[in-house]
C-alpha cells in the first residue's frame, strides 16, 4: 500500500510520528496490533473519510477492535496537537521575505498565510442541516494558519459548513488566537481587510477564472 496515498504521510514522517508515539507512550504495542498499525487505522479513516466496514476490509480486524484503538487516538489528539501545532516567532523576519527585494521591506511583518478548507463528513441526518455548505454537500468548515515553510500555526475546526470564513476566525480570535501588535496575516477575499490581516485589493482580477466572463481575457504574461 502507498503510504502517502493511504494515510495522506510520506513513509519517513509516518515512521518517525510512529516512534514518538511510542517513546512518549502515548500508544503502545498490545496483543496483535502494534503503534504502526493503529496509527494506520487512525490515519487511514481520516484521509478517506472511511467506515468501520471499509476499515474491516482493509485491516482485516473487528469493528470492536478497531472502534477500541480509533478512540484512543482521538483521546491523545490534544496532546498531539500542542506539541506540533505552535505560533510563530513573531519577533523574527522570515529568510523567503528577507532575502527578496520583491518581499522587504512590505512584507517584513507578515506571519503567514490563513485559509479555510472544507473538509467532508458523514453526520446523523438529524443533526445535518448546519453542515450543509453553499455547495449543497456536507462538510466542516477549518481555518488553518501556516508559515512560510508551510508549517501549520493554528487549527480551528469543527465549525458547520455553512460557516462563512470570517465566522470561523471571529471565533478563533475569541479562543486563543492572538496576533502580535504591528503582524499580520495574508488571507483572501473572504476576509476583510484590517490591520492584523492584508487581503487582496477587490479592484483587480487575480483567479483566471474572474478573465473568463465574455471576452475578457488576459492580455499579457502578468
Amino acid at each position: 500500500m502507498n503510504c502517502l496515498v493511504a494515510y495522506r504521510m510520506e513513509p519517513e514522517v509516518f515512521k518517525s510520528t510512529a516512534e514518538f508515539l511510542r517513546r512518549k507512550n502515548l500508544v503502545r504495542d498490545t496483543r496483535g496490533v502494534r503503534v504502526e498499525e493503529k496509527l494506520a487505522m487512525f490515519m487511514y479513516m481520516l484521509s478517506h473519510n472511511a467506515s468501520y466496514q471499509d476499515m474491516q476490509y482493509e485491516f482485516k480486524h473487528s469493528g470492536a477492535t478497531i472502534h477500541l484503538h480509533i478512540r484512543a487516538f482521538f483521546d491523545i489528539v490534544p496532546t498531539l496537537t500542542h506539541r506540533f501545532i505552535k505560533p510563530p516567532l513573531a519577533n523574527q523576519t522570515h529568510s523567503k521575505i528577507t532575502s527578496n527585494p520583491r518581499f522587504y521591506p512590505y512584507f517584513k511583518n507578515c506571519l503567514g498565510a490563513i485559509d479555510g478548507t472544507h473538509v467532508p463528513i458523514t453526520i446523523n441526518p438529524e443533526m445535518a442541516a448546519p453542515y450543509r455548505n453553499r455547495k449543497s454537500t456536507l462538510s466542516q468548515n477549518v481555518m488553518l494558519a501556516c508559515d512560510f515553510d508551510l508549517n501549520f500555526t493554528f487549527i480551528s475546526c469543527g465549525w458547520e459548513g455553512s460557516a462563512t470564513d470570517a465566522r470561523v476566525l471571529r471565533s478563533a480570535q475569541l479562543n486563543g488566537f492572538r496576533i502580535p501588535m504591528g503582524k499580520f496575516y495574508l488571507v483572501d477575499g473572504g476576509y476583510a481587510n484590517t490591520p492584523s490581516f492584508l487581503a487582496p485589493y477587490r479592484g483587480v482580477r487575480y483567479h483566471l477564472k474572474e478573465f473568463g466572463r465574455g471576452h475578457r481575457r488576459p492580455s499579457n504574461y502578468k
